[in-house]
């Protein structure tokens, strides 16, 4: 029986919180300038919540498909406060992708950006009959406007629903690189508590104003919630390019912003790069992927010492360890690859296949224990008995730890290389190669090899105009980390592909240079 004295505090507590104070304030801004008041958002949401408890069938579960827009701060919002389990559709997936998942989630509601997808969500009202209701966010002709139909209805005060913490909040999809991509049940004691460490263990600004282009669908929303009850703004790009960024920055005069390395690394590689003033940027939040060392030390010389490193994952989101500003010594290397320190409210050791703690310096698997961690993949009991195997959630990355406590990963475990009966970690190979003069990018793969078992191939982006060997890159690697790590092949690209999360596709690569 529920405990009436002591409830337990969750994500829409806190967002009753936030909202029900300085209804004047601006909490969002898109880029195109319209503005969303804290009442606004407020009202917004209660409106939301009561069309769709109006549906016949109610909703139980549901998928957003919409590129950035402030109306999925409103409509993501009201589906938890509508006690609906919310799943995202990657903007840039396909339909094969989405019908995956409208099955495996059971979904029987689909919102939908009117602007971008009505074609998509035509093809889906036609394959997906498992969906009872197409919710348009703007006019269409596949599905109801809940943006129109809500506005006919009257704001009501918000009320924070009281479920189960241990219940299912929230599914999120893997990103399909070894595989079907995996239902990660995410509970809402889980997601407090992601957003409960980011309030007290990322350094915000004293004045919030947060640029969100990354997806709202993914990593981009995590902030909302920090950013209203610290009494903060959002301006929402639709999506990321480095001229649209830069603008905005100096526009809204931006003090914090989440970013994928590579969008980093976009912006410091474009050639309009050093003719906005982004002076006002006090905190980079970055995480999702490696970021090389050396091009890390380059960000800090160019935007300043404004990077916060955070390292998680969906099965546990976003603060595993972080790493903050002032430790982000340019004048070691080995530091720059960290990906920093455990967080207070969860248990972090790293792990050998046997489950025994390695001693610093040895790498092992980081695992993960805590109110944090996912309650499990959806439909996949054998998987999910893997990830738990000894009680500890099995990240899947290799790290080693020093004797400070901050962790520094070497590699995924999938993507851990075995050439001639010894282990090679990608991304050590990857830091060295990063580093070298003339190269922008590099990414190591394993790839077939009737001598070796498998051997070490670097595929790499050259700076324009540079002239740099294979040879050199090779002795480079030989030099610094020895014989077996250093690569047998190397292959100039003039990029490599990425995931839709942004992050270097090594599933597409090894596809490619398999034969």
């Amino acid at each position: 029986m529920a405990d009436p004295i002591h409830p337990p505090i969750l994500s829409a507590d806190l967002i009753v919180h936030a909202l029900s104070r300085d209804l004047d304030r601006t909490v969002a801004v898109h880029g195109d300038g319209e503005r969303m008041t804290a009442g606004m958002l407020r009202d917004a949401v209660s409106r939301h919540q009561q069309f769709l408890e109006s549906l016949d069938p109610k909703p139980r579960r549901a998928a957003m498909l919409s590129k950035n827009r402030i109306e999925v701060v409103e409509v993501s919002t009201a589906l938890s406060f509508a006690s609906v389990v919310a799943t995202a559709l990657h903007p840039m997936g396909a339909i094969e992708d989405y019908l995956y998942v409208i099955e495996d989630a059971e979904i029987d509601t689909l919102v939908f950006d009117a602007d971008s997808f009505e074609a998509l969500a035509a093809q889906l009202k036609t394959k997906a009959p498992r969906i009872r209701h197409f919710l348009a966010m703007g006019e269409s002709a596949v599905g109801t406007d809940i943006l129109m139909a809500s506005r006919t209805l009257d704001a009501r005060p918000l009320v924070a629903p009281r479920p189960d913490p241990s219940s299912l909040a929230r599914i999120a999809y893997s990103g399909g690189t070894t595989g079907r991509p995996k239902g990660i049940m995410c509970s809402h004691q889980g997601i407090v508590t992601s957003t409960l460490l980011q309030l007290t263990n990322w350094e915000w600004p004293r004045q919030v104003r947060h640029l969100i282009c990354s997806p709202l669908s993914h990593a981009g929303a995590s902030a909302l919630t920090p950013v209203l009850l610290l009494g903060g703004s959002m301006v929402v790009l639709p999506s990321f390019d480095p001229v649209s960024f830069m603008t905005a920055v100096e526009a809204h005069r931006i003090t914090s912003v989440l970013m994928v390395p590579t969008m980093v690394i976009a912006l410091l590689d474009h050639p309009r790069f050093g003719e906005f003033d982004l002076s006002s940027l006090e905190v980079i939040f970055y995480g999702a992927s490696a970021f090389p060392a050396a091009r890390l030390k380059e960000a800090i010389a160019k935007l300043g010492p404004v990077f916060f490193q955070f390292y998680g994952q969906a099965e546990a989101p976003m603060s595993v360890t972080v790493m903050r500003r002032d430790e982000h010594d340019v004048n070691d290397l080995q530091r720059l690859a960290s990906c920093g320190r455990p967080t207070p409210l969860i248990q972090v050791a790293l792990l050998d296949d046997q489950g025994r703690q390695v001693a610093d310096g040895e790498p092992g698997e980081v695992c993960v224990r805590g109110p944090l961690v996912m309650m499990g993949y959806l439909n996949k009991p054998e998987e999910t008995a893997l990830a738990f195997e000894g009680d500890w959630l099995h990240t899947g990355d290799i790290a080693v730890s020093n004797p400070d406590g901050f962790l520094r990963i070497v590699d995924r475990k999938k993507d851990m290389i075995i050439t001639g009966g010894f282990n090679v970690f990608a991304r050590e190979v990857e830091d060295v190669l990063a580093g070298c003069p003339g190269v922008r990018q590099a990414a190591v793969i394993g790839v077939p090899d009737p001598k070796w078992g498998e051997a070490v191939k670097a595929i790499v982006v050259l700076e324009p105009g540079a002239t740099v060997s294979a040879e050199d890159l090779i002795g480079r690697v030989r030099a610094e980390k020895g014989p077996v790590q250093a690569p047998k092949s190397v292959e100039f690209v003039d990029a490599i592909p990425l995931s839709p999360l942004g992050k270097p596709d090594k599933k597409a690569l090894r596809q490619t240079y398999a034969a």
